[in-house]
């Protein structure tokens, strides 16, 4: 699995992508909001995780992840 953080513009907020190892796309959520799309992939249980991951990646950067 694969996370990307993507910098917003002007009105637009940052946001996150989440995608599995064919890069297809599995959530795209806000970064200060990624609970509820978190749990309706059925990533609920990795919503601290992925806050840390958050914290730590650079923007634009494919980052990936071993769930």
């Amino acid at each position: 699995m694969y996370i990307i953080k993507i910098k917003g513009k002007a009105k637009i907020p940052d946001y996150v992508q989440l995608r599995d190892d064919n890069f297809t796309l599995i959530a795209y959520f806000r970064t200060d909001r990624p609970e509820r799309a978190l749990e309706k992939c059925g990533l609920g249980d990795k919503i601290e995780d992925v806050f840390k991951l958050l914290n730590e990646i650079p923007f634009g950067k494919m980052h990936k992840i071993n769930w």
